[in-house]
């Protein structure tokens, strides 16, 4: 099948599926999170088939449930899970801290502040915590004896932009991403590029080498490079493009390139449009496009993205199958989605970061990586 025909298919099945998601989504009434809300009758409504594929993965006997939700939380993102301490973590972006949810009891306190306005956060293969720092504009590591290593905070002698996210591979590198968002204003990190709009460094990805600590650009052939993970095997590198955040002519879409000797990016292209083809309220069909924030792959290579700036029917989770990418289904949250990551005992508990809240779904699947 040619490059034509396979768009063509995709853009078939993924419409025909979105249409039937928001029929589902339309039947739904408006969903109550709050402590008096009303019990969910299974199948939860809020998760939605599109593909006969995802049917395996969906789970007809579990809610989305809130864990938890503040007014004073006011960007939540970057959830990572600790497997040791059965904990997960993620960033306030605004208000300059990291949170931490207890597995055991559902407890939630302040687990870092000041946290540097950091965006995403993992763990590497050691259990350290590395954070991509928004207010610094550096990716840190947080070592055994509570000191701070900063792992990069510049590229050719300019300072990096903001580091958002970033993933560590079996080889100790550490690739992330830096589109320049929190460099650009002070609500989110410290814009002290004379108040301009344009970023340090031309936005790209890049990776530090865990032997000798340099940083190496991979790519900048996309426009702001936001939430990226590696497929199954390490073989292949995601990446949620959001430049139409600033530039006119940027996709919203994900990105996929081949990853060559473990250090280099080739054979780049579109993996998966945000592209979505909706009922509207007069029942007329129009196509809305959010953005793709976070992304993860579970252990079949499905690619999970969070997803936003749309509305009912659109915001929450998409899920693209690996081949193709087709979505196959939709978790629906009535926020924002900024980010995921998978967790819990069994690394079957999707953790979601939407907006003021932190939600969970057990799904039929696991995370292919340890955060």
């Amino acid at each position: 099948m040619n490059q034509s025909a396979q768009t063509d298919r995709r853009s078939f099945l993924t419409t025909a599926a979105a249409l039937t998601a928001t029929a589902i989504a339309q039947q739904a009434l408006a969903r109550d999170y709050g402590p008096n809300a009303q019990p969910t009758r299974y199948p939860d409504p809020d998760i939605v088939t599109l593909d006969k594929r995802f049917k395996k993965y969906a789970l007809g006997n579990t809610p989305i449930q809130r864990l938890y939700h503040s007014d004073e939380m006011l960007w939540a993102e970057g959830p990572a899970w600790n497997g040791v301490g059965r904990y997960l973590l993620w960033s306030d972006i605004p208000n300059n801290v990291q949170l931490r949810w207890l597995e055991e009891d559902g407890h939630v306190s302040v687990f870092r502040n000041p946290a540097g306005n950091s965006n995403g956060n993992t763990f590497d293969f050691q259990g350290r915590q590395i954070s991509f720092q928004h207010g610094t504009r550096k990716v840190v590591r947080y070592e055994y004896d509570g000191s701070v290593t900063t792992l990069a905070s510049e590229f050719n002698g300019k300072s990096l932009n903001a580091p958002n996210d970033g993933a560590v591979h079996p080889n100790g590198d550490v690739w992330f991403t830096d589109p320049g968002y929190g460099g650009l204003m002070n609500y989110e990190g410290v814009n002290a590029n004379n108040g301009s709009k344009q970023p340090y460094q031309k936005e790209a990805i890049y990776r530090i080498d865990a032997k000798t600590g340099k940083v190496h650009q991979v790519s900048d052939e996309i426009f702001k490079p936001n939430g990226l993970c590696f497929s199954p095997d390490y073989k292949k590198l995601y990446v949620a493009d959001t430049g139409a955040s600033h530039y006119d002519d940027a996709p919203k879409n994900i990105k996929v390139w081949d990853i060559v000797d473990e250090k280099t990016l080739k054979n780049g292209k579109e993996f998966a449009s945000m592209k979505l083809a909706m009922k509207g309220a007069d029942g007329k069909t129009v196509e809305k496009a959010g953005f793709a924030d976070g992304i993860r792959a579970d252990v079949d290579g499905n690619i999970w993205a969070s997803a936003g700036w749309v509305g009912d029917g659109y915001d929450g989770v998409h899920v693209f199958e690996p081949t193709e990418g087709v979505r196959i289904g939709q978790i629906l949250l009535p926020e924002i989605c900024s980010n995921v990551c998978f967790g819990g005992s069994k690394r079957s508990r999707l953790f979601m970061t939407g907006s003021t809240s932190l939600y969970a779904v057990y799904v039929e699947t696991k995370g292919a990586h340890i955060t």
